[in-house]
């Protein structure tokens, strides 16, 4: 076994003014359950509760929207992602549901006026202030018709004029976290034609060992032959909407999520099996800045050997505001709600979410309670060049739908800037980048538009 193929498999699954206006906006029904059956189950595209209009407006060419400003300094040796603040214990669920449910909707959408766009990055820099204090509010703010953001290095000059700081991706060694331009602290999205028919369920940029603060997903171009709306929900909204039995059942034997399957044949000897294990344990795991367990079979497939996350709360209040918030993966990871959508990672990179205590899966009825009351928050955004949503990344979950032809958005992820204390000291080792480039060329070897096979 080369470890290369073990450090794939763990890549390719780890874990994106006025108030928002509604009546540009329709209001979509949430996607039947109709689909909910474990034989064969039906994969289909899932819903959102609103869905902004397109309004096809302009962008740069990509000669023109890559272009960095070379006077500026190189930022490739930025910060280390800092350490998830958890502060999980003692959450009652009923008033927890009650407090969240009094937050305003989510994103806060503001559109430029042509004033503001002659303004360019000063725009920014005379509302920092506000817009931090409408990102603490809201949870996610679109900034939408902004000229500044079209270009790397217009991105560049709006988060600079924000006074943010960039750090690392929690998984940067990842093969799905390849930089855009590096000395811009921009990492591509999810863009890669192989990965195009895969829907990207709502996630947290983060780990149990590792999380951004905030993040800036910034569109250069919509997908060109359709598709790719980005999706945002909040946290706190899915928190106030899930049925309350089970949110306190979740919370009480909390959650672990596998990030990866090693399939080896079954009839292989037991002390093979532990030394494949012992390998991928000591050479492999360390390279992922995770707190990884390596367990056989903890989803009932013979010869699995599955990297499995610590236990972890599905429930965390905000670092900043002390707002409890739906705040996990599971919506993007749970195996029972891939396998019912479209799905575009091999078998190696697929997930699952485990109840805590016992290891068993989640039962097909409570992912479907997380897939209602996710979906019912989602808004798709439109976003088109030089649209950007800044995300309170412990408060709004973020993903991305299926898109046809090329599209190319991308996404710097910032540090504590107003906490200093939780930043931590650490800062890039550039060196340590051989493994992330080894997965990105393996990545592009997979045929543009697979698709996983169904369990």
């Amino acid at each position: 076994m080369k470890t290369s193929v073990v450090a794939l498999s763990m890549a390719l699954a780890a874990p994106s003014a006025a108030a928002f206006s509604i009546t540009s906006h329709r209001k979509l029904a949430t996607t039947s359950l109709h689909a909910a059956t474990l034989d064969a189950p039906i994969r289909e595209a899932p819903g959102a509760g609103w869905e902004p209009d397109w309004e096809d407006r302009p962008g740069l060419t990509p000669e023109e929207f890559m272009q960095s400003d070379m006077t500026k300094p190189d930022l490739s040796g930025m910060w280390e992602c800092p350490l998830t603040r958890w502060s999980s214990d003692n959450v009652d669920i009923v008033e927890a549901q009650k407090e969240a449910a009094k937050m305003p909707h989510c994103p806060l959408e503001m559109r430029a006026s042509a004033a503001d766009n002659a303004m360019g990055a000063e725009y920014f820099a005379k509302n920092k202030q506000q817009i931090k204090a409408d990102l603490l509010k809201y949870g996610a703010i679109w900034f939408r018709g902004f000229d500044l953001m079209k270009s790397v290095k217009g991105h560049r000059e709006m988060y600079e004029a924000l006074e943010l700081e960039p750090c690392l991706d929690p998984l940067h060694s990842s093969g799905l976290r390849k930089f855009a331009s590096e000395r811009d602290a921009l990492y591509e999205e999810v863009n890669k034609p192989s990965l195009r028919g895969h829907y990207i369920g709502l996630h947290c940029e983060s780990t149990t060992k590792r999380t951004a603060a905030y993040a800036a997903f910034v569109c250069f171009q919509k997908a060109t032959e359709g598709g790719g709306r980005f999706l945002v929900a909040d946290g706190a909204a899915i928190l106030a909407e899930l049925d309350t039995k089970l949110l306190q059942k979740l919370y009480d034997r909390k959650i672990r999520i596998s990030v990866s399957n090693l399939d080896l044949p079954p009839s292989l000897p037991g002390f093979v099996k532990e030394g494949v294990k012992g390998l991928v344990d000591a050479a492999v795991a360390p390279k992922f800045d995770m707190d990884l367990e390596m367990m056989f079979e903890a989803d009932g497939k013979a010869g699995r050997l599955q990297a499995v996350e610590i236990a972890e709360s599905p429930i965390n209040r905000h670092p900043v505001t002390g707002l409890p918030v739906w705040f996990n993966n599971a919506h993007n990871h749970a195996r029972k709600l891939r396998d019912r959508r479209p799905c575009g990672v091999p078998e190696v990179g697929m997930t699952e979410v485990f109840y805590a205590d016992t290891m068993e899966p989640l039962s097909l009825e409570d992912c479907m309670e997380i897939k209602r009351a996710s979906e019912k928050h989602i808004t798709a955004l439109s976003m088109e060049p030089g649209d950007v949503l800044l995300v309170d990344n412990y408060r709004a979950l973020h993903g991305r739908d299926v898109f046809q032809g090329d599209r190319f958005h991308a996404v710097t992820w910032f540090t504590w800037d107003d906490n200093e204390e939780w930043r931590g000291d650490e800062r890039r080792i550039v060196e340590k980048n051989g493994l992330n480039k080894a997965i990105n060329k393996m990545m592009d070897w997979l045929p543009k538009d697979f698709e996983s096979q169904q369990s």
